[in-house]
């Protein structure tokens, strides 16, 4: 059995990242795991958020298996169950849709969620809440004083997760004081999600000038809220923040990586990101559910320690992820993992998957996507609005291709019914979360409606 690191990267985008061919510094730590193990050049996202994507994730079934991710039925089996009882297993991370009443702390020893530690502000605002009806004239003058300190002043009110160096602090100081092996610790980085308010040395690297707080805050609204209106000088700055939060996380990666290793004796390390970010590339900003290359494609590094250096490029899933953690932990697969693990193709065998296939629902069913990735074709069903694109021949997927090539199109709704009946065949009735307050108004402080 060998310990395990496993670092998550919200809405890191495979083409921000410099192993992946990005010209500016943005991952030179990431960049050296790279340049020691294994890249997997077309890794994609089964979903283009982080609340659909981390059942693919962490127990390699996509989001709508199993009763949809409403929260994590029993009968999926995280990661961190699948190493019990032999593992001592920590995870850290502050986004409030992985949290532990979402059925997400299963199976980990340790498991910080940041729930229960939102910043000062952020339990200040609550405090209001829970003090003032909010149907009164008090509470909404008070709602409406945070919306326009925010809006028109920059300011933001309250934290919505925890630093990168506060999260590579909490795993450092876990992974220290575990003497014994074997280990498994996750940490998840929410720094490169938008509010970006990287720190200033960070920003030089890409600009001469760094943003003030304050900009960047009015910067998001803008782009959440009028993304129309957002100049190409102000897409550039934007794009300069974003790059600069991934250089940020990318110096905490580095370090948590350096002392882990330090601590343990040559340990798997695998990094990667749920989703990626669109910069209008198709109208919009953040991570909708379109399904597009730029929302689902997304970095993947692997070091078993072989100082391989070795980049592949078949086509894998944020599904294989948790069986390739598993078999080389040494521990059994679950039955109900449906991805592969990646031994196959850092060992040159056999590589079983020929696409990816992508799902999503809204809170009450009414709206289904759905999407197919593999190596030359994308297709999309956006609610029964479809649309076939030929990647070789428009890489940029702006083109409707179906009315050329309507056998691919068959073939593939065909694969895409077949799935639907695996979700069919998985289904269940979950009970829904109740959120406090405190957890809704955190996460819509990151763009999220609960």
């Amino acid at each position: 059995m060998r310990d395990v690191l496993f670092i998550t990267v919200d809405s890191l985008r495979a083409d921000h990242v410099g192993c992946y061919g990005y010209d500016r510094p943005t991952t030179p730590n990431v960049d050296d795991l790279a340049g020691e193990g294994h890249t997997f050049e077309n890794a994609f996202s089964h979903a283009c958020a982080t609340r659909p994507s981390f059942p693919s994730i962490l127990t390699s079934s996509t989001a709508l298996m199993y009763g949809g991710y409403e929260r994590i039925s029993e009968r999926r089996t995280l990661v961190s169950e699948a190493l019990k009882p032999e593992f001592s297993t920590a995870g850290f991370h502050s986004n409030l849709y992985l949290s532990e009443e979402f059925g997400y702390g299963r199976g980990f020893d340790e498991f910080f969620d940041s729930k229960t530690d939102p910043s000062g502000l952020a339990r200040l605002k609550q405090e209001v809440k829970e003090r003032l009806d909010e149907d009164g004239r008090l509470f909404q003058f008070l709602s409406r004083a945070v919306e326009t300190a925010e809006k028109e002043a920059g300011v933001n009110v309250g934290s919505a997760y925890v630093r990168a160096d506060e999260m590579t602090d909490m795993g450092i100081e876990w992974a220290e004081r575990q003497r014994d092996g074997p280990r498994f610790l996750w940490v998840h980085y929410m720094d490169v999600h938008h509010p970006y308010v990287p720190p200033a040395e960070h920003q030089r690297p890409f600009r001469d000038d760094p943003v003030g707080e304050r900009e960047s805050i009015k910067l998001r609204r803008k782009m959440i809220e009028d993304p129309g209106e957002v100049t190409d000088e102000e897409l550039d700055t934007i794009i300069d923040l974003y790059d600069a939060e991934i250089r940020y996380t990318d110096a905490e990666v580095g370090r948590l990586v350096e002392r882990v290793r330090a601590a343990w004796d040559d340990p798997v390390v695998c990094f990667t990101s749920d989703h990626g970010e669109e910069f209008r590339e198709h109208g919009g900003f953040s991570h909708s559910q379109t399904f597009h290359d730029e929302v689902t494609h997304v970095p993947l590094v692997v070091d078993v320690g072989d100082d391989a250096g070795a980049t592949h490029e078949d086509i894998v899933g944020m599904l294989d992820v948790t069986p390739t953690l598993v078999d080389y932990a040494g521990q059994e697969q679950s039955e109900a993992f449906y991805g592969h693990s990646l031994r196959a193709l850092v060992e040159d065998d056999e590589w079983p998957r020929e696409h990816v296939v992508g799902d999503w629902a809204d809170g009450e069913r009414t709206e289904f996507r759905y999407a197919y990735r593999d190596d030359r074709w994308k297709f999309v069903d956006l609610a029964g609005e479809t649309a076939l694109y030929d990647l070789e021949a428009d890489p940029e997927e702006r083109t409707d291709v179906s009315g050329e090539f309507s056998d691919e199109r068959e073939r593939i709704e065909a694969v895409l019914d077949d799935h639907r009946d695996t979700v069919a065949a998985t289904a269940e009735d979950l009970d829904e979360v109740e959120m406090t307050e405190d957890v809704k108004s955190r996460l819509r402080d990151l763009g999220y409606a609960e």
